[in-house]
């Protein structure tokens, strides 16, 4: 076994990764104070009650003083009152940290996730990510809450009633305490198994969510190629592992409860025994026994107690190593320490100075290979070329989703490396031809990453993007709900909506992925109409498709292979006759086929 396995698997068999959880809870140190003044509380006075039983066997029945006797359950009945308050005090305090630190937690991993580049979305499902925020984090709120408070309040009665057992008959505690390391052995043992088990369970059970979120996002896909069958037998597979997984996390919990109280009452029906003895010869008093009995019931009911609850904290456990694995997570994309500001007014030129780069998921294959070029400010640049080119890979760079494995990028002369990515996308409004909308209204979705637009600013984006024609026509209008991905939307309206974005955005340069082949003609001339008017006085650069945009662009630069092939107008590239004039000739020929459409030779 590798030193690395061995170090693994360490750290599932302890609790440890439920000490990230620590700078949470004491975020909020009157909460975790009140719980902790009312479970000591509760917990002295369940510890009082044998003593008032001892004194009220050995007083009260011996000089059968009943004035003796009602005065003691008076006692007892005010004990039993404080007790109740303590305990529902007790569980409103640990109930609230509990809700507290997992909001906490879920807002501080979300907001981590969503700052990780691109890199490690390429490798990770996100259906599995969402799992992490919800089946983990809900493990955790168990044990911050509950869990914690039940183990801390039976550590509390385990350890005072053997103190006060010890107080009460040193001899028979010697017997009990003699017999602790036959209990704690075994159940150190099987809680490693269950920590084991309790982790693999979780991981499948993410696995199984992963693929039911990727499914049913997709569900006019399965639909349409009459998939539901192979979808739901995946799904069945994938749930079945699950709880196989989690039922051998059951067993070994199981296992690990019954053998704790096997142990633990075993261990104390041999020590009364004993202490039944010492009664019949005289030299232990029936009282002092009562007490002795109820003390160890307490110290083995609170053992038991512990057993089960070590087993939830151990499945917290797996979840917190979890969680804290997406929070050590660490981007490939940062800003630097001390970044170089951007110049202002910003100016919009793009340059690319013999960049390589290659996914990080595929690095033996190279998406650019020495890519150079430079877009000047207010310049239209279309990149065309086929499928695999780089063109995508062009934007994705220009964005700082990535770093080049060597070379430079440079916005208005600044190497992005060494800028702050969030002041260098400022500078840039993107519409894709993939566009995203999001299960909100219009008025958010244009609004979306435009902090304080109002919505005179809104309705006006809208309307310079000719979408306030559809959106009128809406029952809510700008108030509508779209629905997941705008499902409610056409391709034509949800294309107008991205570019309403960009305009209220306002950014001075624009990558425009061309966002009209895929729609009709009415759609079309709608969109276009709008791009026309987002595009002037930008520096825009455009993956065209269309030879109409081409047309209309300053330059041209063809891809093949992640450099630049071509370079030059549309008519000085057909007269040159090379790759562009294939793809163009090859567009009219197969009726306005998008560029991209054949491959390189």
């Amino acid at each position: 076994m590798s030193a690395a396995t061995e170090a693994e698997q360490s750290k599932r068999r302890s609790l440890k990764p439920l000490s990230r959880l620590l700078p949470y809870v004491m975020r909020y140190r009157k909460l975790v104070a009140g719980a902790v003044f009312f479970l000591g509380l509760a917990a002295a006075t369940t510890l009082a009650l044998p003593l008032a039983v001892r004194r009220m066997i050995d007083h009260g029945f011996s000089a059968a003083d009943s004035g003796f006797i009602n005065n003691y359950f008076g006692m007892m009945a005010i004990l039993a009152v404080i007790l109740a308050l303590a305990s529902a005090m007790r569980y409103y305090f640990v109930i609230t940290i509990g809700e507290r630190v997992v909001s906490d937690l879920r807002r501080d991993v979300f907001a981590h996730v969503t700052k990780l580049s691109p890199a490690f979305f390429d490798v990770n499902q996100s259906g599995e990510i969402v799992s992490r925020l919800t089946a983990d984090t809900t493990q955790i709120k168990s044990a911050v809450g509950a869990t914690a408070s039940l183990a801390l309040r039976n550590s509390i009665l385990c350890l005072g009633a053997m103190a006060m057992m010890i107080a009460t008959s040193p001899r028979l505690s010697i017997l009990v305490l003699a017999a602790i390391p036959i209990i704690v052995f075994p159940l150190v043992a099987f809680g490693r198994s269950v920590r084991r088990r309790s982790r693999a369970a979780q991981d499948t059970l993410a696995e199984a969510s992963a693929f039911a979120g990727e499914t049913i996002g997709a569900a006019r896909t399965v639909q349409a190629f009459n998939a539901e069958g192979i979808a739901t037998e995946r799904y069945g597979a994938a749930v079945e592992q699950a709880y196989e997984a989690a039922r051998a996390a059951i067993k070994s919990r199981a296992l690990l409860t019954g053998v704790a109280i096997t142990l633990v009452f075993g261990s104390i029906v041999a020590v009364l025994w004993f202490g039944a003895q010492s009664v019949l010869a005289g030299t232990l008093s029936a009282g002092t026994l009562g007490q002795f009995l109820l003390y160890s019931l307490i110290a083995a009911g609170s053992m038991g107690t512990l057993s089960e609850v070590w087993g939830e904290l151990s499945q917290a456990s797996g979840a917190a190593e979890r969680l804290g694995e997406l929070l050590q997570e660490v981007s490939q994309v940062a800003a630097p320490t001390n970044p170089v500001p951007l110049p202002v007014p910003p100016l919009g030129r793009v340059s690319f100075a013999d960049v390589h780069f290659a996914y990080p998921s595929s690095i033996s294959r190279s998406a650019l290979k020495g890519l150079s070029f430079r877009v000047e400010p207010g310049e239209t640049v279309a990149i065309v070329g086929p499928s695999g080119a780089g063109k995508s890979t062009v934007f994705s760079l220009i964005l700082r989703f990535y770093d080049p494995v060597s070379g430079t990028v440079r916005i208005d002369d600044v190497d992005i490396r060494e800028a702050d990515p969030q002041k260098v996308r400022a500078r840039i409004a993107i519409v894709p031809q993939d566009v995203t909308i999001f299960a909100a209204t219009i008025h958010d979705n244009i609004a979306f990453g435009s902090t304080g637009a109002t919505r005179a600013m809104v309705e006006a984006a809208a309307e310079a993007a000719q979408a306030t024609e559809f959106i009128q026509r809406l029952e809510n209008g700008f108030d509508t709900q779209v629905g997941e991905r705008g499902i409610t939307l056409s391709g034509g309206q949800r294309q107008r909506i991205a570019i309403a974005r960009a305009l209220l955005r306002n950014a001075p340069l624009l990558l425009l992925d061309e966002a009209t082949s895929a729609l009709d003609a009415e759609s079309e001339t709608l969109v276009q109409k709008a791009l026309d008017g987002l595009m002037k006085d930008r520096t825009t650069i455009v993956i065209a498709h269309r030879l109409a945009t081409v047309l209309k662009a300053d330059r041209i630069l063809v891809l093949d292979d992640g450099h630049i092939a071509e370079e030059g107008t549309h008519h000085s590239l057909i007269r040159e006759g090379g790759l562009y004039a294939k793809l163009a000739r090859l567009q009219f020929e197969t009726g306005g086929s998008d560029f991209t459409a054949p491959a390189s030779e």
